[in-house]
């Protein structure tokens, strides 16, 4: 799973570097096996946000991209539209993708992360409840949007976020993009037509890994 999401992330034109930041030798070794690049980390970082800031703070480059580990799927074009804001926008910190929803039932899966925006695209909430409530006919741009798991940082940015206290919301929901906007800074939100299949359940592996044998026979 991980060399699917390490390639498909070098993959990413506007990608320079990919690395790997484990603390469990097992996922180290596999990467070493494919040639990929690998960090070592502390064993004790409570959030993946923590951990990538260990390993951020030790690079010279001014974006950090998140691609989480458990998104074999994830589209090279949906890192680069995810960064693509950074290109023309020098205040911009932070940013994330979204897909729009079709399907009530993926809508309500708590698994399936939501997300709702500004007019101007930028987040309001991210949430495991299916938002926003829609009370009649769904307006063009209400949603709902799936939020898929990458996000930009700048890297100043990032290590100030990684030493931020925990907050309420985050807590919660067990999200930690919400410690970003409890804590009053933005988050971009650019939305995609690509989705993205987060392995957080065995069902999930199992439709991912025949989606992977679809696309090897393809």
């Amino acid at each position: 799973m991980v060399e699917h999401v390490y390639r498909r992330a070098a993959a990413a034109h506007y990608v320079d570097r990919v690395i790997v930041a484990t603390d469990d030798e097992r996922i180290a070794e596999a990467v070493r096996r494919f040639g990929g690049d690998v960090r070592m980390t502390k064993p004790d970082h409570l959030t993946g946000t923590d951990r990538l800031a260990e390993v951020a703070a030790s690079l010279d480059c001014d974006l950090i991209v998140n691609v989480q580990g458990d998104e074999p799927l994830i589209e090279p074009e949906s890192i680069n539209a995810a960064i693509e804001p950074f290109r023309s926008d020098s205040a911009l910190v932070m940013s994330t993708v979204c897909r729009r929803l079709s399907n009530a039932e993926e809508a309500a899966d708590p698994n399936v992360v939501k997300v709702v925006t500004d007019r101007r695209g930028v987040a309001l909430y991210f949430s495991r409840a299916p938002i926003p409530y829609l009370r009649g006919p769904q307006d063009e741009g209400a949603g709902p949007y799936k939020h898929i798991g990458l996000y930009v940082y700048r890297r100043e940015f990032l290590l100030q976020v990684a030493a931020l206290a925990p907050t309420p919301l985050e807590r919660s929901e067990s999200l930690e993009q919400l410690r970003v906007l409890e804590h009053g800074f933005s988050i971009k939100v650019v939305q995609t037509t690509h989705d993205s299949i987060g392995v957080d359940t065995p069902e999930d592996l199992e439709r991912v890994r025949r989606l992977v044998t679809v696309e090897t026979r393809a």
